[in-house]
This record gives structure tokens, C-alpha cells and sequence, in this order.
């Protein structure tokens, strides 16, 4: 028995030119541009991971630069067999892969002590975790209703807006952070983004985050905020090499990942539901829902092999779909392909990163903040009663206030403490288990007599 949305699915049209179809099948001058504009969106997080890991480890610049060159090679194929799919694998959704961010606070302690394979084996571990997840995910989707699931998009997004801010005050740990340029290329990106997305018509509007980064970086330029001192030192063509870096498998270092990665994959049920609520005003199938997360699990055990972290969808470009309507698979697929190119040829990809982070900070704010409308939008189909409230307030008032006070959990190991400093898990799994625990029925309110 078929849903509604998957018999839509089934009868829609194999070739359109709407971008606003999933199934659509644009022209390349219109595709391309959008397709770049998804990875710019997400260029500079993906490869921040592995730099972030690598100095960390103490890794020589001929790793690190291994590293980097893998997380865009596999982002890309990643997000091919996500958007264009691979049998059951993959959402066939516009949706981008790229290295998860939220495992860096547990992957970090075991390169440090246990060495970076040690870590790479505990990553190929959860993506295996993650598979399992999306191939019985049939079995364990009463876990994420709505009143779930749109809380969730809530608090990605909620939990991602210090991160666009952070970027427009210059990125983490800039020397000039703060500075009076990084506000006014930020507020220019901010607003030829806004006035494109507002005013314009057609593939203007639909253009506009990308618009505002190429005002944003040709604005860096003529100011000289722009740094190419990668440019020379990189490669101009590189294939990736799996197993360069080793893998080793500690139970010790492979328990804390395959946990983290099971509760990671209520993060990727939120961004496949925010990119079809988002983008296509409709809940997403059980056959997306479970290709997805199965497509974030063994993309991740390819990235392991691959010398490269777990893989997820990336929240932001759930938010270029909210933003601009584009919901063609192969505008993203177009993206990904961009990547694998860009993981071939090191040089473009130092052009690419060489983009100042407050030109990334204006745009991305905008996406973060896409992101948790579209969770408030999720669950505008839900009714508001106690029962709903309590968890939607349980789980936020975690998700942010925990991170917010370290010394709450100071005396933890560093493995439970990284898991809590995340926000997102906690507060994940309280509103995954007050769903569970609450009964579902209305207590009639006491009268007074």
C-alpha cells in the first residue's frame, strides 16, 4: 500500500524543467549556477573538519592536505548517490552530504590518544550503525512523529545560528575577529541576498545566495581579503588513495561513535522532513526516509575507507532549499559532481576556500535561521496541546542550555561530556523518549466549583 505522496512520486513526469519538481531536469545554465551555490554554502565546513582533526593529531601538512582533499572527494560522491540514488540507497532529495561536525568532540579525544586510525575504524563503525538504522527504519519511525522531528529542525537551526555568526565576526579563533571589514562584507552579502531573494524574479531569486557570496568575494578582493597562500602549494590533479591513513578498531573508541551515530540519525530524519516540508510542502516517504539515512551510513563507512570523517546531510543546504524553492535533485547532483571535481583538482578547491569566512557568514545566517522556520513550519500540522508543548519545551530547553553551562557536567568523562556539549543529542533524546512516555490523551482541565 502506497502513501499519497508516493504514488505523486511515482507518476511524476520523468523529464521537467521546473526546478521547483524534484524530479526536474533543468538546463545547465540555469542548473549549474545553483548547483555551485549549494557547495559554497558548504565548502568551507566540510573541509574544516578534517583540518580541525588533523592539527589536533599533530598530522605532518602532506596528511592534513590528504584529508582535506578526501572530505571533498567524498562529500561529492556522497551527495550523488543521495540526490540521483543507488538501488535502495540514497533519498533521491536535494539534498547535500558533507563531513558531520557533530562528531568532532568525540572524534577528537581518540585521534589525540588513540591515534587518527583508531579514529577513521571507530567512524567506519558508526557509519555501519547508521546503515542498520536506515535499513530498519520502517520498524523504528513511530520514534520520530512530527511534534519529534520539527523540534528537531528546530534546534539544528537554533544551535547552528552562533556558528553563521561566528563566521561573519571572521570564523573561530580569527586574530582580527570582530573587525569593523568582516561586519560590512557580512551586512553586503546579507543584503544583496535579501534584496535578490525579495525583489528579483525567476532564477534571480532563486540565485540570490549565490549572488551575494559573488558580491561578497569580489568585494574581499578588491580590498585584498581574499587568501590564495594555499593556491601555490596545491596540487593540480590528485587522486584520492583509500587507506593511506590506516584504519584500527578499539572497542573502547567504537562505542561512543556507534552511539553517537544512532542518535545522529534523528539529525538526518529532520533534514530529509525540513527539505520536503521546506522545498516541497509535503512529509517525505518511508522509502526516503530509510534510502537517506541508509546513504549517511555507508557514505560514512566510503569516507572511513577513504581517509575521510562521517558523512551527513548538510543543514544549511536544507536551508538554500527553504530559501529559494529549488528542489531538483540534479541541480544538487550537479553540486556533488562539482565536489568530486574539486577533490580531484586541489587547486580549485584552494581557490574555493579561499573565501573570507564573513562573506560565508552573511549568507549562511540566513540558511541557519531558514532552517528553524522550517521546523516551526513542521509543526504548524500538529496540535498544540500539553502533551506537545511540554516536549517541544523539554527538548529546546535542553538542546540550548546545556551547552550554555559546562560546569553542569564537568565531572563526566570527556566522552559523555562531548556528547552533552553537543545540545542537539540530549536534546534529541528527550523528546524521543517524553514522546514515548507521555500519554497520548487529553487530561480534561479541573473546573472550579
Amino acid at each position: 500500500m502506497t502513501t499519497a505522496s508516493e504514488q505523486s512520486m511515482q507518476e511524476a513526469p520523468p523529464s521537467v524543467r521546473s526546478t521547483h519538481d524534484v524530479n526536474a531536469m533543468p538546463p545547465l545554465g540555469r542548473a549549474i549556477p545553483l548547483g555551485i551555490q549549494h557547495v559554497l554554502a558548504m565548502f568551507v565546513s566540510n573541509v574544516t573538519v578534517p583540518i580541525i582533526i588533523a592539527g589536533a593529531a599533530d598530522l605532518s601538512e602532506a596528511q592534513t592536505t590528504l584529508m582535506i582533499q578526501a572530505a571533498m572527494f567524498v562529500a561529492g560522491v556522497a551527495t550523488l548517490v543521495q540526490s540521483l540514488g543507488l538501488g535502495p540507497i540514497g533519498a533521491r532529495l536535494p539534498i547535500v552530504m558533507g563531513t558531520s561536525f557533530g562528531f568532532v568532540p568525540v572524534l577528537i579525544p581518540i585521534a589525540v590518544g588513540m591515534g587518527v586510525p583508531t579514529a577513521l575504524g571507530a567512524a567506519l563503525c558508526g557509519g555501519v550503525a547508521m546503515a542498520l538504522v536506515g535499513l530498519f527504519l520502517p520498524y523504528v519511525r513511530f520514534l520520530f512523529p512530527p511534534v519529534v522531528t520539527g523540534t528537531f529542525v528546530i534546534m539544528i537551526g537554533t544551535l547552528l545560528m552562533p556558528v553563521g555568526f561566528a563566521y561573519i565576526g571572521g570564523g573561530f579563533g580569527a586574530a582580527d575577529f570582530g573587525a569593523l571589514h568582516h561586519w560590512l562584507l557580512a551586512a553586503l552579502v546579507l543584503v544583496v541576498t535579501i534584496g535578490f531573494h525579495q525583489f528579483g524574479r525567476g532564477i534571480w531569486s532563486e540565485m540570490s545566495p549565490l549572488l551575494g557570496l559573488v558580491t561578497g568575494f569580489v568585494a574581499a578582493l578588491a580590498f585584498g581579503y581574499v587568501d590564495f597562500s594555499g593556491l601555490q602549494s596545491a596540487a593540480w590533479f590528485s587522486l584520492p588513495v583509500p587507506f593511506a591513513i590506516g584504519v584500527e578498531f578499539h572497542l573502547s573508541a567504537i562505542l561512543p561513535v556507534v552511539l553517537l551515530a544512532v542518535v545522529t540519525c534523528a539529525e538526518s530524519i529532520g533534514d530529509i522532513v525540513g527539505t520536503t516540508v521546506g522545498g516541497a510542502n509535503r512529509e517525505p516517504t518511508h522509502k526516503e526516509l530509510s534510502g537517506g539515512v541508509m546513504a549517511d551510513g555507508l557514505s560514512s563507512v566510503f569516507a572511513a575507507i577513504f581517509n575521510a570523517y562521517p558523512q551527513i546531510s548538510f543543514s544549511q543546504n536544507v536551508g538554500i532549499v527553504a530559501l529559494t524553492g529549488v528542489i531538483s535533485r540534479f541541480v544538487v547532483a550537479i553540486g556533488g559532481l562539482f565536489l568530486v571535481i574539486a577533490g580531484l583538482l586541489p587547486k580549485l578547491g584552494a581557490i574555493i576556500s579561499g573565501i573570507p569566512n564573513s562573506v560565508l557568514g552573511g549568507a549562511v545566517v540566513i540558511m541557519f535561521g531558514m532552517i528553524a522556520s522550517a521546523g516551526i513550519k513542521m509543526l504548524s500540522g500538529i496540535e498544540f496541546n500539553r502533551r506537545n508543548m511540554l516536549i517541544m519545551a523539554m527538548a529546546l530547553a535542553t538542546a540550548l542550555g546545556l551547552p550554555a553551562q559546562e560546569g553542569l557536567y564537568s565531572g563526566l568523562s570527556d566522552n559523555l561530556a562531548a556528547i552533552i556539549d553537543s545540545g542537539l543529542i540530549p536534546g534529541a533524546l528527550v523528546a524521543i523518549v517524553l514522546n514515548l512516555v507521555l500519554p497520548h490523551g487529553e487530561r480534561p482541565m479541573r473546573q472550579n466549583v
